[in-house]
């Protein structure tokens, strides 16, 4: 038995406790087993077909080119996490975004044989967050407008007031004046 076939035997057993999607892929980045969840992902007509299929075809990610995450935990030979990553499931022209974690399958001798790659869903989130800082742009724009309304509010009371003090004494000036 395989080290990548050992491994898929051993998890099994306890992947049923992963609610977030994910894919087992080869080192030629090949897709041998996945959840439900990674089949949710997709449409169904390629959904059907995943097994075999390179994993940046099925799930194109904005790292798979120069980051990919199964290459860096094959390199660093231990588990890799990266947040806020953008993708789009093949057939679907929603964009979503990962946080996604992987760890190396490695055989005997130390030698990457595949990757566990673990990929959970935040778009919704995202979307918030991007709202959530909109909106607090929009109170500091309007805080700002309405300090500097005040300010000029205040400016024109002071003038105002430096006009009515002046004209208090010129007519206290023309009061004292008509009684002497």
């Amino acid at each position: 038995m395989s080290a990548l076939d050992n491994f898929l035997a051993q998890f099994k057993q306890i992947s049923d406790v992963i609610i977030d999607s994910y894919f087992v892929c080869d080192h030629e980045r090949n897709i041998v087993d996945f959840n439900r969840a990674f089949f949710s992902l997709l449409p169904r007509n390629i959904a059907r077909g995943l097994k075999g299929k390179k994993c940046y075809d099925v799930l194109a990610l904005n790292i798979c080119q120069d980051r990919c995450i199964a290459q860096q935990c094959w390199t660093d030979k231990k588990q890799v996490r990266l947040d806020e990553i953008d993708g789009r499931p093949a057939g679907s022209e929603k964009p979503m975004r990962f946080i996604l974690s992987a760890i190396p399958i490695l055989d005997e001798t130390g030698a990457p044989v595949g990757a566990l790659e673990i990929q959970r869903d935040v778009t919704d989130e995202a979307v918030v967050q991007v709202k959530y800082q909109e909106m607090l742009d929009n109170e500091a724009r309007e805080r700002e407008r309405l300090a500097s309304q005040i300010r000029s509010r205040t400016k024109e009371l002071l003038e105002t007031n430096q006009t009515l003090l002046r004209v208090q004494k010129e007519l206290l000036a023309y009061k004292k004046g008509l009684s002497v």
